[in-house]
């Protein structure tokens, strides 16, 4: 344990290898449950309805605590809790993959999601710590890389091992992979301990608890109960209530729950609101199995296989971008990324019942290629923007732009596809829109990815606007620079 800061960058890629294997464990179980579902509603006699919350419950435990616990990490040291993690997380898999009802798998994916949010939250500024500023962007590359890998391949790995092994062996795979992870956290993270005197704020804790809590369940079954049904106006109306008290009672605190005058530097909150914009679409693109299976006939063995093509160009591209940010500075290489990914949205936009697999694959690989480019250099601006007593909410708070992507990106997505189905069909409004005829689900994945252009371009506008107050930041320094030295 050391109580003073001191740099030591001769264990980093241990540090990175560490972090990572967890960060991808806890990534990964976001999304590898879902093709799960219907194996689980036949073997555990489960309602679809119940066995939704297999996975919801996952997600809320993450969102809702995801701040909290960065907060944590600030105040008594990031190792202590991202090992607590790992081990409640491996606990919790194996307590899953023996689960005897429903009811338990549910509540021991609860337990579940406690390990992964203390892992989630503190895994970026545990790197960012472990790396010099010259080689951030790199090192942070490589973590968005795993990240994004985690979310994409999830449903590709889960088909694999569900059709070979049963559905008990999506959870208990974890279990190698997280003793091995501890091992390692446990020997190469430094214990680091910050300064004694730090206050947790419980006030604000609650209230963003109860307020993530709301606002995640009213976007989560906003489009299954309707956006209008009392349940979900109660919930949406009250996480807005909720937010202005918390941001009330957080800007009248000396240790608040998340230091606002972090967003008081517009090029944080730019890089903060582009990384959402990103992972909505990238959430929205849950449209392609239907496309793939429904309209290309193709069955879940090879969707999977074509599922990995945005996760295969994001894995190759990240790093270098990361590694191009750490020589050329961030928000250029970021621009760059969502211009590329806009194109591909639009690009995407012109799949149809003739497409080709060249054609398809011509289409989707830009899009990895974009969100690679793009997602490195911004987790770098972001990190490197916040100061080293505040690594841990910053760290948070990009994983909670990460979540809440999915979250707000799924059904906002899949509204546009289902809309634009019923309105080239005669569907009854109650009839589920991937059921439609193949030219009516072109239609739909059409339009989804129209909205998803139409979202990274107002990312595009925002980071060129970042990209030209970065600039002038560095011609104001270099003039303060040049001019004493000229006097």
């Amino acid at each position: 344990m050391t109580t003073a800061y001191q740099a030591d960058y001769s264990r980093k890629w241990w540090v990175l290898l560490s972090i990572a294997m967890g960060i991808f464990l806890s990534t990964i179980d976001s999304s590898i449950v879902n093709i799960a579902l219907p194996t689980l509603e036949e073997s555990l006699g489960a309602s679809f309805a119940t066995v939704q919350w297999v996975v919801v419950a996952y997600l809320l435990v993450v969102t809702s605590l995801m701040l909290g616990i960065a907060r944590l990490g600030d105040m008594i040291g990031k190792k202590r809790i991202y090992q607590t993690g790992m081990v409640v997380f491996t606990i919790g898999s194996l307590l899953c993959g023996v689960a005897p009802s429903i009811g338990m798998l549910i509540a021991f994916r609860v337990l579940q999601g406690v390990g992964a949010v203390m892992m989630q939250a503190l895994g970026m500024a545990i790197v960012t710590e472990a790396f010099p500023r010259t080689e951030r962007g790199r090192a942070l590359g490589i973590m968005g890389t795993v990240v994004s890998l985690g979310i994409s391949i999830g449903p590709t790995l889960g088909g694999l091992i569900l059709g070979s092994v049963g559905w008990r062996a999506i959870f208990l795979v974890n279990l190698p992979v997280g003793i091995v992870g501890l091992a390692l956290v446990r020997r190469h993270v430094p214990d680091w301990r910050p300064p004694r005197g730090q206050r947790f704020d419980a006030p604000g804790a609650v209230l963003l608890l109860l307020t993530l809590l709301a606002l995640s369940f009213g976007l989560t079954f906003g489009p299954e109960q309707g956006w209008d049904s009392a349940p979900i106006l109660a919930a949406l109306i009250g996480a807005a209530v909720g937010m202005s008290i918390f941001l009330w009672v957080e800007s009248r605190l000396d240790q608040p729950m998340v230091d606002l005058t972090l967003f008081r530097d517009p090029l944080f909150s730019i890089s903060l609101l582009t990384g959402f914009l990103v992972f909505m679409v990238i959430a929205g693109m849950f449209v392609l199995p239907f496309y793939l299976e429904r309209v290309k006939g193709y069955d879940p063995r090879q969707t999977g296989l074509f599922l990995t093509v945005v996760p295969a160009a994001l894995v190759l591209t990240a790093p270098i971008a990361g590694a191009l940010s750490d020589r050329y500075g961030s928000r250029g290489i970021s621009l760059i990324g969502l211009t590329v990914a806009v194109g591909a949205c639009l690009g995407a936009s012109t799949l149809d019942e003739h497409t080709s697999t060249l054609g398809y694959i011509v289409r989707l690989l830009p899009v990895g290629l974009g969100a690679g480019l793009f997602q490195s250099p911004n987790n770098s601006a972001i990190m490197g923007a916040a100061p080293r007593e505040r690594l841990g909410v910053a760290s948070g708070l990009l994983s909670l732009s990460r979540t809440f992507g999915q979250v707000t990106g799924l059904p906002l997505i899949g509204a546009v596809f289902a809309s634009r189905v019923y309105a080239v069909t005669s569907l009854s409004p109650g009839l589920d829109a991937s059921e439609a005829p193949p030219w009516a689900i072109v239609e739909g994945v059409q339009a989804a990815f129209l909205a998803g252009a139409a979202l990274i371009a107002f990312g595009v506008v925002l980071a060129a606007i970042a990209f030209r107050m970065d600039q002038r930041r560095r011609m104001v320094r270099a003039s303060e620079v040049i001019g004493p030295a000229t006097r």
